[in-house]
């Protein structure tokens, strides 16, 4: 299921979530342009290695291993794996944006990652390999929409046999099934890696990054102002 639009509008330009989108796009562009080894070593360079992270807590020295938390976030492995992470950051980023304010929703952003590196860190922190993506990021967008959200309607792709046909679905089920999935797959996940077996994905980063995304929101929400009841079709992009 492709989300591809919502019921609630923004009520200002989300001009952060509109940067974040850029610079990941600007990025990706960069490594486009890399041949395949300065590609791998631009991975290596500035994306979390868990195992390298790991050592720098044990005993800090430089900044380079700290940034990669950062820079990391705007980093991708291919075309499908942008476009689907820019694309949910676009349906759900805005509104998120103009319930915390931007500035506010910049840190939200970039703690959500953080917290995702975190707890992808602790469960495989041995790791060797280079962890990239904006999704732990986006997953604190998630966790954030489902609390501030809770009624709205997410307008979804589905396939259905030859052709892709849009449909309504209730954006707290599809955000809900969509953290159970990531739940579920770090589990069976733990299981491969105890006989060492690389999953390639890194489904605690997204748990990690929902679970913070939930907390901050809760703790920085602020009341918000009365909305325009929108009718059913107007969250048809």
């Amino acid at each position: 299921m492709i989300p591809i639009g919502d019921s609630p509008r923004a009520r200002r330009l989300p001009w952060v979530n509109l940067a974040i989108i850029l610079a990941n796009v600007m990025v990706f562009i960069y490594e486009l342009s890399l041949a395949p080894w300065d590609l791998q070593r631009f991975f290596l360079d500035w994306g979390v290695v868990p195992a390298r992270l790991t050592n720098w807590m044990s005993d800090p020295a430089g900044w380079r291993e700290p940034a990669t938390v950062f820079t990391s976030m705007f980093i991708h492995g291919g075309w499908m794996h942008i476009i689907g992470n820019m694309l949910f950051l676009w349906v759900f980023g805005d509104n998120v944006e103009d319930a915390l304010g931007h500035f506010l929703y910049l840190l939200f952003y970039l703690a959500s990652g953080v917290g995702a590196v975190a707890l992808q860190v602790l469960v495989d922190q041995g790791g060797m390999v280079p962890m990239v993506g904006a999704s732990g990021a986006i997953a604190g967008v998630l966790g954030a929409y489902f609390l501030l959200y809770p009624t709205a309607t997410v307008a979804v792709l589905v396939p259905w046999f030859w052709f892709f046909g849009a449909f309504p679905m209730p954006a707290a089920l599809l955000i809900g099934f969509w953290f159970l999935l990531q739940l579920f797959n770090g589990i069976a996940a733990l299981g491969a890696q105890a006989v060492g077996v690389n999953v390639g994905v890194a489904f605690w980063a997204h748990v990690g990054g929902f679970l913070t995304g939930l907390l901050l929101t809760a703790l920085l929400r602020r009341p918000q102002r009365p909305r325009p009841r929108v009718s059913g079709g107007e969250f048809w992009p």
